[in-house]
């Protein structure tokens, strides 16, 4: 398996993999968001093509994608994180760790200061994620903050403080989402999720070595 940069090519095979990862499989014929978040992230000023990130099987198919995309720190530039999905027969592969690891390394090698999402705290720690609070950073919706959490990076210093903004097209995935997906906990992260459950754990495929939540396993 390769981690790789995504390429115009990949853009339907993209597609394919959120759909995939995000689909219901009792309502085959509905879109996930998430796909389209991609596809509007990928339109906008907050694309960031070096952390739009591939899993590349050794068939050359795609087997999983991340992305990180602008995000701020009160008015600071640092990145968000999601969607990460992987094809759902191919879950428990280690392919949503592999990918995380490979995204979270290409930010810092990039200069990015600090990378936020929503998950399971328990589980997200393993890659060094800590709650937003213990470093001053806020989500845009107080009720997240228990699931709010932040990675920093080689160029973070603690005067890096405030509340955090996603880029727009989270808002617009947000708004349009079925009633139960309004967090982005879900709608950046998992999918077809009641409300408690934690992040990912369909999506990417979460057990010993994949990316997601409610995982005890190490």
């Amino acid at each position: 398996m390769l981690i790789r940069r995504e390429t115009p090519a990949d853009v339907g095979a993209i597609r394919a993999v959120h759909a995939s990862a995000f689909g219901d499989p009792r309502q085959p014929a509905r879109i996930p968001a998430e796909v389209g978040l991609v596809d509007a992230l990928r339109a906008s000023d907050a694309w960031l093509p070096e952390l739009s990130l591939v899993a590349e099987g050794d068939d050359r198919s795609l087997h999983g994608h991340v992305v990180c995309s602008r995000g701020w720190v009160d008015g600071v530039p640092a990145l968000g994180l999601g969607p990460l999905g992987v094809r759902a027969d191919l879950h428990r592969h280690g392919i949503g760790s592999a990918l995380m690891h490979t995204v979270l390394g290409a930010g810092d090698v990039h200069g990015e200061p600090l990378v936020a999402l929503l998950g399971d705290p328990g589980y997200y720690r393993r890659f060094g994620f800590r709650p937003g609070h213990e470093y001053g950073v806020t989500p845009p919706v107080a009720e997240w903050a228990p699931n709010f959490q932040v990675r920093t990076l080689t160029t973070y210093t603690p005067t890096l403080r405030g509340p955090f903004r996603y880029a727009q097209p989270f808002a617009g995935v947000w708004s349009t989402a079925a009633p139960g997906r309004r967090s982005p906990m879900l709608v950046a992260h998992g999918s077809g999720l009641p409300p408690g459950v934690c992040a990912g754990q369909r999506a990417a495929g979460a057990d010993r070595s994949g990316i997601g939540g409610c995982v005890t396993g190490s």
